[in-house]
């Protein structure tokens, strides 16, 4: 028999939904494994947070008994597995406790380092990370304006790449943004074209929500060509970065020497950015697959084959919508900061007092649309992450640190 090639599928979750997503998709992924031919072997990483909607233990524990009888591994990385493992950190990899608790532990960066940590540990040979609002088909729409749904390989599609590169990168298709519609009647577009773009990142611009709003209620649709497997490039990076998205993300553990950290600033977001700003000497394919992001729960009837006819438009009326926007907007300025910051030291003051004032401008008027919240928070993390940027900088730098001296030390 050939030699066994271990697949690891990461969860950084705090949601039990994550159980939802195996019990749903733990046979095709089976499929896609023996239509490939090799000796694979799968295991399921599941870190899970507690904290993060104030679950109990036993919510992530709710896998069905058939996954188990499949060649199925399921690791749980429970919290004092955490605490063990920081202790190893300290004891035989000669860290500090800081340096420690910088690594490892939970959160969006320090989730997936964990993971990619016990992937590394446990000889996984390439390790896909998979969100637990995302599902393995794409939405077509075709020119009748009809939604057709095509099931994605969405395993074994990174596999026929991934040993040609450092790291893959699929697509994905859905409410790929928390933002909500919003009518142009209910607010001026100058108005909302400042907040966005105070927010703007390297996934979020204002022309493509714009663009998204105005053709297809805020949804992003597959393209066929790539929905049929077609279309794979590598990303150059030419005079930008190989940006890349946290989820339907495939490491190469093979190539470890390649693949860096991830970070991001105190409860901000931004982990997948700060990781691809360090992939300049990485081979990063892009994948013709597709994650369909259910980013608001609404269409969970898709794990079990209920695909919808049309996809509506999402409002921010509607229950736990608004809180989720401004969570969102205050995870994405928290690390705008920083990620202006290494992109360019130069000008970053000056960059800087641009988004305060579009923001400053915005706001006001954003706080009229939303009844039970105040988006004048932001302002005010904004001027603290202002302020801690150098110091976050050096958070960066140091975790790129810890993680080098780690594989070196582990490999």
């Amino acid at each position: 028999m050939s030699k066994q090639i271990n697949i690891g599928i990461g969860f950084v979750t705090g949601r039990p939904n994550v159980c939802r997503i195996i019990n749903s998709y733990y046979k095709e992924a089976i499929e896609q494994l023996k239509e490939d031919g090799r000796n694979l072997k799968l295991t399921f990483f599941i870190l899970y947070d507690l904290g993060y909607q104030y679950t109990k233990r036993t919510d992530f524990y709710s896998i069905i008994p058939d996954v188990y009888k499949e060649n199925i591994e399921i690791k749980y990385i429970t919290p004092e597995d955490i605490e063990e493992e920081k202790k190893i950190l300290i004891s035989r990899y000669e860290l500090s406790k800081e340096e420690s608790n910088l690594f490892l532990g939970h959160g969006h960066a320090k989730g997936r380092n964990t993971v990619l940590y016990y992937a590394l540990k446990n000889k996984m040979d390439y390790l896909l990370f998979w969100d637990d609002d995302e599902y393995p088909v794409a939405c077509i729409k075709g020119e009748n304006g009809e939604i057709t749904w095509k099931k994605q390989n969405n395993i074994t599609m990174h596999l026929k790449y991934i040993e040609r590169a450092d790291v893959s990168i699929g697509y994905h298709c859905g409410y790929i943004s928390p933002i909500p519609y919003i009518d142009s009647e209910e607010i001026d577009e100058e108005i909302l074209k400042d907040y966005i773009e105070g927010l703007s990142n390297e996934l979020v611009h204002w022309d493509s929500i714009k663009e998204k709003f105005e053709k297809n209620n805020g949804v992003t649709f597959a393209d066929p060509k790539i929905a049929n497997g077609e279309g794979v490039y590598e990303i150059k990076g030419e005079n930008t970065k190989k940006w890349v998205a946290g989820s339907t993300l495939c490491l190469n553990l093979r190539h470890i020497e390649k693949i860096p950290a991830f970070y991001n600033p105190p409860e901000a977001r931004g982990e997948d950015t700060f990781f691809s700003t360090l992939l300049d000497e990485s081979k990063v394919m892009k994948v013709p697959v597709y994650h369909f992001h259910d980013g608001f729960l609404k269409y969970t009837g898709i794990m079990k084959g209920n695909y919808p006819k049309t996809l509506r438009k999402i409002r921010s009326t509607e229950d736990e919508i608004e809180q989720r926007f401004l969570k969102a907007s205050r995870g994405w300025i928290k690390y705008k900061p920083l990620l202006m910051y290494i992109m360019d030291k130069e000008h970053y003051e000056e960059k800087i007092k641009e988004v305060y004032e579009k923001l400053k401008k915005s706001i006001p008027t954003i706080n009229t649309l939303f009844e039970n919240s105040d988006f004048s928070c932001i302002l005010k993390e904004l001027r603290s992450y202002d302020k801690n940027v150098e110091k976050h900088y050096q958070e960066y730098l140091k975790i790129n640190e810890i993680w080098n001296h780690i594989k070196d030390t582990m490999t």
